[in-house]
Order: C-alpha cells, then sequence, then structure tokens
C-alpha cells in the first residue's frame, strides 16, 4: 500500500443501508473510527450492482475491509446471478462420517478436498465483486441442541471439524481471502439464540477448553481470525465471552497462543444487551481483548458509536496491525476470468459430482 493510501483502519465495523451509498453512509465510511464494511443481503441485488457498491466503498476508503456473512448453506448472503449455492457446513461432516470405519480414510480425504473446494469458490467469487472477506468458518460443535448452529457446524467431533475447517481455509486462501473461526469459545451447546436471548452455557471450563475450543488450538497459524460468542459462561466469568479478558486475554491469547484478529459480534444483537449501551459495549469489547467492533443493522447507533467511542490510538496499532494482514495480498480475477479458470471449474465440477451443488 503506497504513502498515499497508508492503512489507516479504526475499530469499527458498520454497514450500509441499502443497494448503493447515499451520503450517510459515506459520511459513517469515511470517519477515521471506521475499519470496515459488512454487507447483507439487502445490499445485494446482482453482480454488477454489488461491484459497482464495493467500488463506490473503495472510493471513499481503500483501507476499509469489505466484508460479509457468507459461509454456505442457510447462511449466504448473495445466491443469485451467477453466484454458486454452497452447501450447508454439515454436508461436508457428513462424507466425512457416512464411509464407516473401513472407508473412513478416503472419505475424509474426500471431505477435506470438497472442503478446500467450497472455501476456494467461495472466496473466489465474492473477491469477483470487490468483496475482501467472509466470517467463516463456524467452528461451533454440532451437540444437536442449538438451531442457530445446527447445520452450520461441520461435525460434533473437534478433531473432524478442525480438519474440515482448515481444508476450507486453505480454499479460501488459495482465492487470496483470510478466515475468521466463530463462535469462540463455542455456540454449540447453548440452546438460546443470542441474536434475541442472552445464552448460558452452564458448564465447566475443563469441558468447554477440552471439547468446543479444541478446533482453535488445533488450527494454530491456520487461523486467521476469530469472533467470540455473545454466550455467558457463568462458571469461567460473569460477562458473555466477546467482553472477557479471561476469554480472549487469558485463554485465547496465553494459552491457545492465538496472534491474529478478534472482533466482536454484533453490537445490536440481545446478547450483548448486557453491556448496556452500544458506547459501553464497545469499550468493553475493545478493552477485554477484541481488535475490532462490528455494529449492524443500527446506523443510530453507528452514529453513536462513531461521536463517543473513545479508544487508545497508540495501543490501538497493534490491532490495526492485525487487521491489515487481514487484507487481500493477490489480485483478484474478474467474473468473466474466473468462469474461464480451470482451478474454479475443476473446484465446482468436484463439488457437483459429490452432490453439494447444483448447476
Amino acid at each position: 500500500m503506497s504513502k498515499k493510501n497508508k492503512f489507516k483502519a479504526g475499530p469499527i465495523v458498520l454497514d450500509v443501508v441499502g443497494k448503493t451509498l447515499n451520503k450517510e453512509d459515506i459520511r459513517r465510511i469515511a470517519n477515521p473510527k471506521t475499519g470496515g464494511v459488512i454487507l447483507f443481503g439487502r445490499n445485494y441485488e446482482s453482480r454488477a450492482q454489488l461491484t459497482a457498491l464495493t467500488k463506490a466503498i473503495k472510493k471513499v476508503r481503500t483501507d476499509v475491509m469489505i466484508s460479509i456473512d457468507h459461509e454456505g448453506g442457510r447462511v449466504q448472503r448473495c445466491r443469485t446471478d451467477g453466484f454458486t449455492h454452497l452447501p450447508a457446513m454439515k454436508k461436508l461432516g457428513d462424507i466425512w462420517t457416512n464411509g464407516g470405519k473401513k472407508a473412513q480414510a478416503e472419505h475424509a480425504l474426500k471431505a477435506m478436498e470438497a472442503a478446500t473446494a467450497v472455501g476456494f469458490v467461495l472466496a473466489s467469487e465474492l473477491r469477483a465483486c470487490g468483496v475482501d472477506f467472509s466470517f467463516t468458518p463456524v467452528l461451533d460443535l454440532d451437540f444437536g441442541r442449538s438451531g442457530v448452529i445446527g447445520d452450520r457446524s461441520f461435525n460434533r467431533d473437534p478433531q473432524i471439524a478442525a480438519m474440515l475447517a482448515k481444508s476450507l481455509n486453505h480454499g479460501l486462501q488459495l482465492a487470496g481471502m483470510a478466515n475468521c473461526g466463530k463462535h469462540f469459545p463455542g455456540h454449540g451447546w447453548a440452546e438460546a439464540d443470542s441474536h434475541v436471548a442472552i445464552p448460558v452455557d452452564e458448564r465447566s471450563l475443563t469441558t468447554i477448553i477440552n471439547d468446543d475450543a479444541k478446533p482453535y488450538e488445533y488450527l494454530g497459524l491456520a487461523l486467521a481470525s476469530v469472533m467470540p460468542a455473545h454466550v455467558i459462561y457463568p462458571k469461567v466469568d460473569k460477562h458473555p465471552a466477546g467482553f472477557s479478558k479471561v476469554w480472549l486475554q487469558d485463554i485465547l491469547r496465553k494459552q491457545l497462543k492465538f496472534t491474529g484478529v478478534i472482533f466482536s459480534d454484533d453490537l445490536s444483537m440481545e446478547g450483548a444487551s448486557v453491556a448496556g449501551s452500544v458506547v459501553n459495549g464497545a469499550q468493553m469489547a475493545l478493552k477485554a481483548g477484541c481488535d475490532q467492533v462490528l455494529i449492524c443493522n443500527r446506523p443510530d447507533l453507528a452514529d453513536q458509536l462513531l461521536k463517543h467511542l473513545q479508544y487508545d490510538e497508540r495501543s490501538f496499532k497493534t490491532s490495526r496491525a492485525r487487521l491489515k494482514r487481514l487484507m487481500p495480498t493477490s489480485d483478484a480475477m474478474s467474473w468473466d476470468e474466473l468462469q474461464a479458470s480451470p482451478d474454479y471449474q475443476k473446484a465446482k465440477q468436484q463439488l457437483f459430482d459429490l452432490d453439494l451443488i447444483k448447476k
């Protein structure tokens, strides 16, 4: 990045209202406290429209990372106009486990190969339209308890979940995109949906560390960023994980040696309401160890954050250096170039042959 375009991303990730930028969107993106823009289904109509929107965002600020929740299955913001409708992650786990003991190794390799193909298709299609980053993969384990997680999870087994996530991350990386493991230390056991409630997980620290949190340990350097859960684990700390120094600094940073970016989950969710005001929540999250905080679907709250959030610019330099590492390091192909790419064609054929996508 040239001196003129020095990376100066701030600690706030916010969204935009519609399919094009309005004056208020531009004002918010230009604010030095802004560091990223997250897109939703309401921001997508077509590939041409999405590409125009991402170009408009980069025209305001080249150093804001454009992100999206695009996992596959039921959490995929762009589904039409050529975007591949990717499978839920559980389908990859099923390939691994459906072989039985006799064919386990063969099926495991097949599942890992499919996961890499999913990651490559996911990232290359988004990047062709100007999106830098997707909040994926989900590392939560499937205990059969959480409706909000459910088939977004690879598997109940943390080793299978970690290996498939690592393969998916490899596919993302091949297309020049980083990754985000979520929701640390695990949202698979708590039954409540943190979008509308405050989930509580009553299990012990030992149980969680030796099960739910294992994928974060297994992935090591293959994990570029983490999003903590808006879940309270009362036997560990009274605060939800995203506001907890115990979880983010003592466990994630020190015990698990994680060196990447920590994002808060959306501060407008009910699971974040225990922090009080959005400004207080953001400051708590940053002090607990988050590098950036997300505020979604509430432009009024975004404005409150932009006006009132206080943070130490000197200490934020460490966070900014981490954030810069998430930005794409290679040029993206255009959509037409992507369609002609042998790697892209091969990845889609692999997924079609496994009945994971339709042509």
